[in-house]
């Protein structure tokens, strides 16, 4: 395990995720609920358009902080051949040169990957406000590890 995200930003989002969708969905379907559950269905897909995909959006929000909130303990590791982010993305630890840091497209700092892939982008890691510790100690993991790889001295044995 070499990153690990905070629960209580993920357990935030959430929280917000949720009242937004309910919030959203009761702004939707309180105008017609006398006209009973068919008409409230109906206002919720089929009502203000910016509404419905705003309560989609907030369904994908909370979807998401709960996917991170699941994989908080251990979500960047690796097994001794490829560096995995959380359950959906991996690297081979070879084709790992060096870790940055820069800002996302939303201004966010995250931790990057440069993997040597003959591509000029850098794969995100991990957000650094979502991290739980420093960004030089996981730097430091990623690139021990991928030395590991590259037949670098990591260690002493003895025979």
């Amino acid at each position: 395990m070499i990153a690990r995200l905070k629960a209580k930003p993920l357990l935030a989002g959430q929280v917000v995720a949720a009242l937004i969708f309910v919030g959203l969905g009761l702004a939707q379907a309180w105008p017609v609920r006398g006209d009973g559950a068919g008409a409230m269905l109906r206002a919720l897909l089929f009502g203000d358009a910016v509404a419905t995909a705003a309560l989609l959006a907030a369904a994908y929000a909370f979807w998401t902080c709960l996917r991170l909130w699941r994989q908080r303990d251990s979500y960047v590791f690796h097994d001794g051949a490829r560096l995995y982010r959380g359950s959906t993305l991996s690297w081979p630890l070879a084709a790992i040169r060096d870790v940055v840091s820069e800002r996302d497209r939303l201004g966010i700092p995250t931790l990057r990957l440069v993997v040597d892939d003959d591509s000029e982008v850098t794969r995100p890691l991990v957000p650094l406000p979502l991290l739980d510790g420093s960004a030089e100690a996981v730097r430091g993991g990623v690139l021990f590890a991928a030395a590991g790889m590259r037949g670098v001295p990591s260690g002493v044995t003895l025979n």
